[in-house]
């Protein structure tokens, strides 16, 4: 089992900063990929960012992409999300995941993510 809790979230006025923090528990946190996915009121979960066991690949999906810069720092088991230029249609509950790497899997994909936290909600006003 993996415990993940999400932290850093709140309200934020467009064109500011949030960073994100994720902390993991419990197995090996340098064996997981970490994903962050939000997800918006009446809309489906959708990816965010995700960084290989490593550290050394990431993936960003197209909206988020040369705003938001996903890290971990696998001595202190967090993942961090470091949200700039942040725009309105960002708000969301931001959750963090945990995957073990599989073969041809994609770190995009939510179903190959193992372990989730409990979410951490991000309003951005206008």
């Amino acid at each position: 089992q993996v415990q993940l809790v999400e932290s850093g979230g709140g309200l934020v006025q467009a064109g500011g900063s949030l960073r994100l923090s994720c902390a993991a528990s419990g197995r090996t946190f340098s064996n997981y990929n970490m994903g962050w996915f939000r997800q918006a009121p009446g809309k489906e979960r959708e990816f965010v960012a995700a960084i290989k066991w490593s550290g050394g690949s990431s993936s960003y999906a197209d909206s988020v992409k040369d705003r938001f810069t996903i890290s971990r720092d696998n001595a202190k088991n967090t993942v961090y999300l470091q949200m700039n230029s942040l725009k309105p249609e960002d708000t969301a509950v931001y959750y963090c995941a945990a995957g073990l790497p599989r073969l041809g899997a994609t770190m995009r994909y939510k179903a190959n993510y193992d372990y989730w936290g409990q979410g951490t909600q991000v309003t951005v006003s206008s």
